[in-house]
């Protein structure tokens, strides 16, 4: 066939428009293909590992190297256009225009909400196809314009200091895995033969600062450690959700770089989890193997050690060099060809190569970006984000309050509100606007900006303070900000590279609470933005309610006036344990687990991990399990009362921990192993019932490896972590029971 008859054939066929009718069924598509493409690659009849073949054969070795870069370059002769594969949408389309802006999946992860994270992970990737459709009729396909989306970032949050610790869900493997996966599936959808987008999970594996050393750092983890903490997120969202891609690492792991090593690629990755989808390098990580790593010895070297162990994709430049590195036997075409081969299947699966109207993703239009649905949703995730860590009566306040007063400087911040890897929106509400709208217009209400957020006033006269304190309320917003904690180079405000060298507010924050608290008893309302753990310890003391608001999106300002005046109850758990300061962490460097988070710490922290307080007066009671003897294998059930004695309806998010109590070697003190949302009715109860199978109560022994332990074992039910000091900070205690297991 004549290669100016293809490409015309593919310009009809592949032509996307947003206003094209409503996609035919398949059997007329298959009914009009067109003759000429019948048994090519573009011939969508055919099964995908057969059009592999058929676009492989078609290609020299100098077009399929290019396209393992990307940057992937068209390959006009074939009608093939240019494809980008780096595109982000951590929490909504990012760093491409306009677009829903979701809380930072730290943020998210609080909520415990399996399907609301579903349902904003499907609005992203419902907002990136309409953009995608709009942007390849532009003939647009640079950067970030693409479908193929490096989120999830399922790496454990295990040191509160790490920058980017706020793009993750928290320091839980089971939490991670259960959000993370429900991000994946709201990304790639529903579709039998097509994926929506392309979910990423990353950085594959053991990643979790410092930043200034990621590209250099070789993280030791224990074999326990690895299997434990590390893995396991990973794993269940390539064994549970098929997540199309993962992301290896910068750095070594156990002394061999995570895109090069056999043990986290080949071995678990490829050959324990069975991933068939393809493995990408973090953004000039292969350059990292010979420049900093010295684990090779130049650049050909590198890219013969990635290919090898399927690293498809390089974002980066070093695989610039792969024609020569095949032409110098460090390398086989047939190398090339598996890899290539891994590559495009995702391409295939976006649907490509195949007719308009065959994909049902290609109808959405530019009607679903930042659509009402999408704005509304934004904002009922950061209502179920927001955390309330302390309340002593004063919320929620009354709309109809004669004098209430707003300072700090977040709090007419709008940035704070972005997080990072974020998009832009016409919509972003400060917490100043969001209290605007929602107090009554009778209301004598003021803001100032009060006091700086990293240092002290310049001006010894500040008028703010004594007016804050004259009002019948005060709301003042105080926290960090993304200058002061991200990815590597973002955070222009860090002296660690975006990383923090201790967990105190920023400046003379403290200090200006403190004042406006002095001699005066008028509720004060400290709401705390970050996308980390703060050392609150002294504003827990004196503030009347404090909120913990991360970095909530576009409507986070509606949001935090929603649960301040109680047109929301505070229903968000933390994802992350809080300590009271560096003094009670291990040292930054160290990845072994063992005196950090939940499962580890010894020291009693400022806030525990799960906790959350809520509106109504709860509590749990009558614990029970359907018989006190089990055989390895049979389910258990556990069922307790929540009770609702306050005139408040109810949402609480009921979690389940349990306990070896018979142990041979070390394990977590608690391990959450279930958690639901429950409504429940103002002065109602309902019952809680769990279920787990024997099976998954296996635990990790120093070598790695899975054992199951005969004996006792402690279950737990309540609304936190169960510990006296969420007690003490006024949590609903938690009811328990035990059971005996025999192996």
């Amino acid at each position: 066939m004549k290669q100016s008859l293809i490409i015309g054939i593919i310009t009809t066929v592949f032509t996307i428009s947003c206003s094209a009718p409503k996609q035919k069924t398949k059997s007329n598509n298959q009914a009009s293909f067109p003759d000429s493409l019948a048994g090519t690659f573009l011939d969508h009849r055919i099964d995908i590992e057969e059009r592999l073949n058929l676009i492989i054969n078609e290609l020299t070795l100098e077009e399929k190297c290019a396209q393992l870069m990307h940057d992937a370059p068209g390959i006009e002769r074939l009608g093939i256009k240019p494809y980008n594969w780096w595109n982000e949408a951590l929490h909504g389309v990012a760093r491409m225009g306009r677009a829903t802006i979701f809380p930072q999946p730290i943020a998210m992860a609080s909520t415990f909400d399996p399907l609301l994270i579903e349902s904003v992970a499907s609005a992203i990737s419902d907002e990136g196809r309409a953009k995608f459709n709009i942007a390849q009729k532009n003939g647009n396909y640079l950067q970030y314009a693409g479908l193929t989306y490096w989120s999830p970032n399922v790496n454990i949050f295990r040191d509160p200091r790490w920058g980017r610790g706020m793009e993750t869900w928290g320091e839980d493997p089971f939490l991670s895995g259960i959000l993370g996966g429900a991000f994946v599936q709201g990304i790639q959808g529903y579709d039998s033969t097509y994926l929506k987008a392309a979910a990423c999970a990353k950085h594959y594996a053991v990643h979790n600062g410092p930043e200034g050393l990621r590209h250099s750092f070789n993280a030791y983890s224990s074999p326990k450690d690895l299997y434990e903490t590390y893995l396991p997120a990973f794993k269940m969202l390539v064994t549970d959700y098929n997540v199309e891609a993962v992301m290896c690492a910068y750095n070594r792991t156990l002394d061999v770089p995570c895109c090069g090593s056999t043990l986290l690629l080949t071995d678990i990755l490829r050959s324990n989890w069975g991933f068939k989808g393809h493995v990408m390098s973090d953004c000039g990580a292969l350059a990292n193997f010979h420049g900093l790593h010295q684990y090779t010895n130049n650049p050909k070297e590198s890219s013969a050690e990635a290919i090898k162990h399927d690293v498809s994709l390089n974002c980066g430049t070093t695989y610039k060099n792969l024609v020569e590195t095949v032409n110098a036997g460090l390398l086989s075409e047939v190398d090339i060809d598996r890899n290539l081969r891994l590559l495009w299947r995702t391409r295939f699966k976006l649907g490509l190569f195949d007719p308009y109207g065959d994909n049902p993703y290609n109808n959405l239009g530019p009607e679903v970006v930042n659509s009402k649905q999408n704005i509304d949703l934004a904002r009922q995730s950061a209502q179920k984000s927001i955390v309330l860590l302390k309340n002593n009566g004063a919320l929620p306040l009354k709309k109809d309050i004669n004098h209430l007063f707003a300072i700090g400087p977040l709090a007419a911040d709008v940035d704070v509100m972005l997080g990072n890897y974020n998009g832009m929106s016409g919509n972003v509400v400060s917490v100043i606007e969001g209290i605007a709208g929602a107090v009554s217009l009778g209301t004598r209400f003021e803001y100032r900006h009060g006091f700086l957020l990293s240092e002290e006033n310049k001006n010894p006269i500040g008028w703010a303070i004594s007016e804050a304190r004259g009002a019948e309320a005060c709301i003042a917003v105080v926290g960090i900000n993304t200058l002061l904690e991200g990815e590597e180079g973002e955070a222009i405000g860090s002296a660690h590279k975006s990383d923090r060298s201790d967990l105190k507010l920023p400046g003379k924050q403290l200090d200006y609470l403190k004042q406006i608290r002095e001699g005066q008893d008028k509720p004060l309302i400290v709401v705390v933005m970050g996308g980390s753990p703060i050392a609150l310890e002294e504003v827990q003391e004196f503030a009347d309610a404090v909120i913990m608001a991360w970095y909530p999106g576009e409507q986070g300002g509606n949001a935090i006036a929603d649960i301040i005046f109680g047109n929301a109850s505070p229903t968000g758990k933390l994802p992350i344990t809080f300590p009271k300061s560096i003094e009670q962490l291990p040292p930054y460097e160290d990845y072994t687990m063992y005196g950090r988070t939940y499962k580890y710490m010894k020291e009693e922290p400022l806030y525990p991990f799960g906790f959350g307080l809520n509106y109504a007066d709860l509590n749990f009671s009558n614990i029970e399990v359907n018989k006190q003897n089990y055989q390895f294998g049979e389910a258990i059930t556990i069922t307790a009362d929540l009770n609702n004695k306050s005139d408040f309806d109810a949402e609480e998010t009921v979690q389940l921990y349990v306990s070896a109590l018979d142990a041979p070697f070390p394990v977590p003190t608690y391990d959450l192993k279930g958690f639901r949302r429950e409504n429940i009715k103002a002065n109602g109860s309902t019952q809680i019932s769990f279920t787990i199978d024997s099976s998954d109560l296996y635990n990790i022994d120093e070598n790695g490896e899975e054992q199951y332990i005969k004996g006792k074992y402690r279950f737990y039910i309540g609304s936190t972590l169960p510990s006296q000091r969420a007690v003490d900070l006024g949590a609903p205690k938690s009811v328990s029971i035990e059971i005996e297991l025999n192996i």
